[in-house]
């Protein structure tokens, strides 16, 4: 397993370190269980959307669906953005807009991430519509996340000149991008993640300006396990068997918006599928 203590300008704790750390991430998850708690003795109405089917939840590609749509949660973007809040900004290179992101792009080494296939489908929707039933066509979604050795390009040992699995891309009319990539490994101290920032725009997120939304996509236990027990995943073993989503300190305080609905099986890969009301 490469180090994480090369987290730029910034020194973080073993556990910590990718994501700064409780005392970073304590006020948004304050503010979180302060809307539950208000939403659970009825003070506002707190009623989320998720993407996986045969859910209660109302299906965001209809307008007709009832209810009201809560806002993805807020999280934070960790110390390996490299949108610029932290360093390097990818963002504004040629080439970063693209579906594929499992190789490395531009004046970076060309190396390609190795790892079980993961496309996953994130549905941009607008959050003041009813059920989540307005699509966001036109806005942009930058993603990003750890190799199997749990690794993040730009930033860890060893990947520094790579830039592989981050890309940028703009929804379509039902408010979808679709990235295909290679299954994230689990780092000690995080549950397995993808992070993403949503933008108003193509040009706001290519010009690294105007980030509206930063959240992250979970992803469930079973499937981490069977694509853990695969080749190239052996150090992800015991940090997962260490952790579980309910403890990791950016899921813990609720993350049934933000869990993928995940198909598929570790010899062909997997599908994941998420909707993000913004």
């Amino acid at each position: 397993m490469p180090s994480h203590d090369h987290a730029g300008p910034h020194e973080h704790t073993a556990h910590d370190e990718h994501d700064r750390g409780l005392s970073y991430d304590l006020p948004v998850l304050a503010r979180r269980r302060m809307i539950r708690l208000m939403a659970g003795a009825g003070l506002i109405p707190l009623v989320g959307c998720t993407s996986e089917e045969g859910a209660a939840s109302p299906d965001p590609a209809s307008p007709d669906s009832p209810g009201e749509c809560a806002t993805i949660p807020e999280e934070t973007a960790g110390p390996f953005p490299g949108d610029g809040s932290n360093g390097v900004n990818v963002l504004r290179e040629s080439g970063v807009v693209r579906g594929d992101i499992t190789s490395s792009f531009g004046d970076s080494a060309g190396g390609t991430a190795e790892g079980v296939p993961l496309t996953f489908t994130l549905t941009v929707v607008d959050a003041d519509s009813a059920g989540c039933g307005t699509p966001k066509a036109g806005a942009a979604v930058y993603v990003w996340h750890c190799d199997r050795d749990g690794a993040y390009s730009l930033y860890s040992e060893g990947v520094t000149e790579e830039n592989y699995l981050r890309g940028v891309q703009e929804t379509d009319d039902k408010g979808r991008v679709t990235f295909r990539s290679v299954f994230p490994g689990c780092y000690p101290g995080r549950w397995p993640h993808i992070h993403f920032e949503v933008y108003g725009s193509l040009a706001d997120a290519t010009a690294a300006t105007a980030i509206t939304n930063t959240s992250q996509l979970a992803l469930p236990a079973d499937v981490c396990e069977a694509v853990y027990a695969t080749d190239g995943y052996s150090g992800s073993v015991a940090n997962l068997r260490r952790l579980s989503i309910e403890t990791d300190n950016i899921f813990s305080d609720g993350y049934d918006r933000q869990l993928a609905t995940v198909r598929g099986n570790a010899k062909e890969g997997y599908t994941a599928t998420l909707v993000v009301p913004v």
